[in-house]
Order: structure tokens, then sequence, then C-alpha cells
């Protein structure tokens, strides 16, 4: 199995949003985002986000969190972009009681028309070893299953508290851009 196709944590979270999905669009949500409406979507373990380019063009958000006792900054490139719809892919880094390594997150941001005509917001986040993270796991001791479960738990823990909070956010701004 080669480490891109391990699988550290995935977890998915839906809220609904009180407008239908014609309203939403996650792509102008997610590249016109305050950073204090980042922050306010998961206190205290957002810290900061940003916007920049790559250097071939390509959007990038940058979000620095807390995910259980590990700081992350992820560098998320945007791979698909949609009202409906978001990929983006980072390789994070990931700073431990331990020291310093990587993962890959991917992170999808899915909304969907309900049959009551409103929408579901839908935030997966998936996350990968990468070469470094394995090394570091070797350098440390550390077993692969111990660092996926408490992976597991954190980013679950911290992916269904901020999912209803984008939720709201992403509604706000749906209200804010008709209403303009």
């Amino acid at each position: 199995m080669k480490i891109l196709d391990r699988i550290l944590s995935q977890s998915a979270y839906s809220a609904e949003i009180d407008l239908p999905l014609s309203q939403i669009d996650l792509e102008d949500w997610l590249f016109t985002l305050p950073e204090a409406e980042y922050l306010r979507c998961c206190a205290p373990d957002h810290i900061a986000a940003g916007l920049t380019w790559t250097d071939d063009g390509r959007r990038m958000s940058i979000n620095v969190e807390m995910i259980g006792t590990g700081l992350v900054v992820q560098h998320y490139v945007c791979e698909e972009a949609r009202p409906d719809y978001l990929r983006m892919n980072s390789i994070s880094d990931v700073f431990t009681g331990n020291g310093r390594t990587q993962v890959n997150v991917v992170w999808e941001l899915i909304a969907e028309a309900t049959d009551s005509g409103r929408t579901r917001y839908t935030n997966r986040v998936t996350a990968h070893p990468t070469e470094a993270f394995m090394e570091f796991l070797d350098q440390h001791g550390i077993p692969f299953e111990a660092a996926a479960t408490a992976r597991q738990e954190a980013g679950g823990d911290h992916n269904r508290r901020e999912t209803p909070l984008f939720a709201e956010s992403i509604g706000r701004r749906a209200r804010l851009r008709t209403a303009a």
C-alpha cells in the first residue's frame, strides 16, 4: 500500500442552511472569508487565516489551527471549485511536542439541496500520512495505528464543532450577497 493510499483520519459532518442551494456559493464564501469570521467558526481552535496564490496562480487558503495538541498550518490549494463544491488539498505543517512533521489533508466542502428546499452543507476532511510523517513516527517510536487513533479523535472532534459554524457563516454570506 502506498503511503498516500493510507488514511490517517477521516470525518464528515453536515449541517443545514435555511436557504435554497441556488443561493449558496461555497467558492465565494471561502475566497472572501474574513479572518475574524474564520476565527469565530471554531474558537479557540482557529488561530489565523489568509488567502494567497501558488507560484503557478492557483488560489490558496492558509489556515492556522489547533487540532488536538498539534498546531497545524494548512496550505490549502484549490483543486476544484464550484458554487456547490470545493476540493482543497494541503501539505500541512504540524507542530507537536515531539517536533515538526507534515500530513496531507484534503478538505471537501459540499452543498446539496434537501427535499425541504434548504441546503445541506457537508464538511469532509481526510488526512493522509506523508513520507515525512512516517519517518517522524519511526524516529519517535510511535506506531501508525496510535497516531491514526489520536488524529481521528482530535480531527473528528474539531470537524464536529466547526461544521455547524461554517454552515451558519456560509448562510450569512449568501444572505449578504443576495441583499446587495
